[in-house]
């Protein structure tokens, strides 16, 4: 899949789940089970031990899929998990060497921002999508629509608490996307291997960010 196919994925599906558990075996049940509830992405987190690893099983595994990455330590880190297989890179926060580094290697990223000046910052060093982390802290759907009435060429996702309630708002307010953790991905499901409820709200999403749009994609 080309870096062209994975914006329009991630702009036509516009959910990201936000995989962040403490193994890769457990994070491999949770990717089985976003994808069977009918979301082909996933966001892998940093903090799994083994990430690359992962990423690669995870990319054999379900060719469908379209994994990305965390990257929060720089482009040492970034390069790892490309050449293990991840299709983007995002993070908590912006880092203009990550940006600019998968920018100019034709990479999708996603860097995360908060403020204005941050958001404008990402766009104009090449990111292809700023997630807005953590929207749901600082006003939610406001303040999506507030980034979106300045600046309606910038592609948003809003991530950081990200609700089963807020998500139409979110994407009625201008958001192209989410980025969702633990609101798709409970901690109870995932310690009990609990598949059939992640399954469920990874449809369920799908369903809000279709009505919101008005049943129809991007």
């Amino acid at each position: 899949m080309n870096a062209d196919e994975i914006r329009h994925q991630i702009r036509t599906v516009g959910v990201i789940p936000s995989i962040r558990v403490e193994s890769a075996e457990l994070a491999i049940f949770v990717a089985e089970h976003v994808l069977e509830g009918g979301i082909p992405i996933v966001e892998i987190a940093s903090t799994i031990p083994g990430s690359s690893q992962l990423i690669h099983d995870l990319t054999i595994r379900f060719p469908t899929l379209v994994v990305g990455s965390e990257v929060v330590a720089g482009i040492d880190e970034a390069q790892r998990q490309l050449d293990a297989g991840a299709m983007f890179v995002t993070g908590p926060g912006f880092n203009a060497t990550i940006v600019e580094f998968c920018a100019k290697n034709g990479i999708v990223v996603l860097p995360g921002a908060l403020t204005p000046t941050e958001v404008m910052s990402a766009h104009a060093a090449g990111a292809d999508f700023v997630k807005v982390f953590p929207c749901a802290q600082i006003g939610g759907e406001g303040y999506i629509r507030a980034l979106k009435a300045p600046l309606p060429h910038i592609q948003l996702i809003a991530a950081g608490g990200v609700t089963q309630s807020a998500a139409p708002r979110l994407i009625s307010a201008g958001a192209t996307a989410l980025g969702v953790g633990e609101d798709l991905i409970p901690r109870q499901a995932v310690r009990f291997k609990e598949g059939a409820w992640i399954r469920e709200l990874a449809s369920r999403f799908l369903k809000f960010v279709k009505q919101a749009r008005g049943g129809v994609g991007v």
